[in-house]
């Protein structure tokens, strides 16, 4: 497989945050979000085998291991890595754009689906499919650019039955709407939504590999 970069750093969302954790960066993506902070991975990147990428999470030491991109599923050797990680003992969280079906990723993962808001200029992409394979632990993340983007995904989060009982995080673009316009209008529409910050660019800006 295409690996980026493999490092150990502070989980910086989901309810995860504030962990550590090993972050394994997969090459490649289908898509071209307008706000991507890691438009570096979407091409090159690494030739690993999945024994290979076990064996250098294994030696960072953190159980906790995410599987990040780019976007992860558009590579075949995403699921036995998924399944391999697992059966070594790691809790495994997998952050995908939602754009690829997820019914092969093994059920043990922890799956963070980061559905495309219109200011991505992505909007369209997200597969309504991969609500139905949601689990409990899953997550439901939406990045934010403006108000637009907020009434989008506030209307998309009140429409689907699915996500009532499901974890669902609003996070800001670094730059775009601020965390107290976003906090402020969380409240005013009493919307059970977890408010995500970026923790890792809050202590390190956009540094690759942190």
């Amino acid at each position: 497989m295409k690996v980026t970069e493999i490092f150990r750093s502070i989980q910086g969302e989901s309810t995860f945050a504030g962990l550590p954790c090993t972050f394994v960066r997969l090459a490649g993506c289908p898509l071209r979000c307008s706000y991507c902070d890691t438009a570096y991975a979407h091409t090159g990147g690494r030739d690993m085998s999945v024994a290979d990428v076990v064996d250098r999470v294994e030696g960072l030491g953190e159980r906790l291991t995410e599987v990040t991109g780019g976007e992860p599923l558009a590579q075949e050797e995403v699921y036995p890595l998924l399944s391999a990680l697992l059966e070594r003992g790691h809790i495994v969280l997998l952050e995908t754009s939602g754009a690829i079906p997820t019914d092969r990723v093994d059920p043990r993962v922890i799956t963070i689906l980061d559905v495309k808001c219109p200011g991505s200029g992505e909007e369209g992409t997200f597969i309504e499919g991969n609500l139905d394979r949601l689990r409990h632990r899953d997550e439901v993340k939406f990045v934010l650019s403006d108000r637009r983007d907020y009434e989008w995904a506030r209307e998309f989060v009140r429409t689907r039955p699915r996500l009532k009982d499901q974890i669902v995080i609003f996070s800001p673009v670094r730059g775009g709407v601020s965390w107290t316009e976003l906090a402020e209008w969380i409240l005013d529409d009493r919307l059970s939504v977890r408010l995500g910050l970026q923790l890792h660019k809050l202590i390190w800006g956009e540094v690759p590999g942190r």
